[in-house]
């Protein structure tokens, strides 16, 4: 199975570790891997701050780029590894289902573009290829250093599964839970999963994002976790460069590892550290491997 992998802005960026890290294990899984020809931004910002319509053209300019690099007449599985571009092409795509006014207005702008969109995508999560593509007993072949020991707090965040549950469970997910127990880790009971990071909050109303934060942070270590495993790169992004911040706002120490569930995989798999991103997390993993 072919995959369009879209990587948005923040793989190119903030969360270049998840795209390293997750083409590395891809790899090692016999996944064919595309990228998108000259995607552009998902509209995530654009949905906030501009226009709900405009973000949706934007969206839908990604989609109708993956049909065209697609085998013709095709479904495509349009793949997005950061949770924000998820959501909105998801939605995007949704809403033009679901309105026909809406469908023929960005149909229309697309044209205008000299693009067309036929409606062949399905929009995928790493998540729902790892587990129901791949598989958990394939995923569990590969490993070579099992992660026995070592204690996981598995954080989907607040947009993997809602408004839209297409893979996985909307109140208690367990697809990374599973993943992660195939690499021979421990996964602990965790009620805040699907608990918000405070997304952008932490650029512009910082005590209630580092609130937020401190909640996951304090919980996961509350309950032993060695580390915070995210599909997200703002979630990742959030709950480790702060946490300095958060210790002194609180006056409590945190210093808790917060990395891709890809790397702990690749970890797994025996992949250097370089092809993961190790080197850019702020708070090393290395420490709480040693268990």
């Amino acid at each position: 199975m072919n995959y369009i992998y879209y990587p948005g802005c923040s793989l190119k960026g903030t969360g270049r570790a998840y795209e390293e890290s997750f083409l590395a294990i891809a790899g090692a899984l016999g996944l064919a891997i595309e990228e998108l020809n000259d995607w552009n931004c998902c509209g995530a910002t654009t949905y906030m701050g501009i226009d709900e319509k405009k973000a949706f053209a934007m969206a839908a300019r990604n989609l109708a780029l993956s049909e065209e690099q697609a085998p013709d007449d095709k479904p495509v599985n349009f793949l997005a590894l950061c949770s924000a571009c998820y959501l909105v092409h998801l939605k995007a795509q949704t809403m033009m289902d679901e309105n026909p006014n809406l469908k023929a207005t960005i149909i229309g702008a697309l044209a205008n573009a000299q693009l067309s969109y036929q409606g062949r995508v399905k929009i995928r999560h790493p998540l729902d290829v790892l587990v129901n593509d791949a598989g958990i007993d394939k995923i569990k072949s590969l490993v070579v250093k099992p992660l026995k020991g070592l204690k996981v707090a598995c954080h989907y965040g607040c947009l993997v599964v809602r408004p839209y549950a297409t893979f996985d469970d909307q109140n208690n997910p367990t697809s990374m839970d599973r993943l992660i127990q195939a690499l021979g880790a421990e996964t602990i009971e965790w009620p805040l999963k699907t608990r918000c990071c405070g997304g952008t909050l932490m650029g512009t109303i910082p005590d209630v994002g580092s609130r937020l934060n401190y909640i996951l942070l304090k919980e996961a270590k509350r309950r032993g976790a060695d580390v915070v495993a995210t599909a997200c790169p703002l979630c990742q992004f959030n709950l480790e460069c702060f946490q300095n911040q958060i210790s002194s706002l609180y006056g409590e120490p945190i210093h808790l590892p917060v990395a891709y569930f890809s790397q702990l995989m690749g970890i797994s798999y025996g992949i250097s550290n370089r092809q993961l991103g190790m080197q850019r997390l702020f708070v090393p993993l290395q420490p709480s491997l040693a268990v």
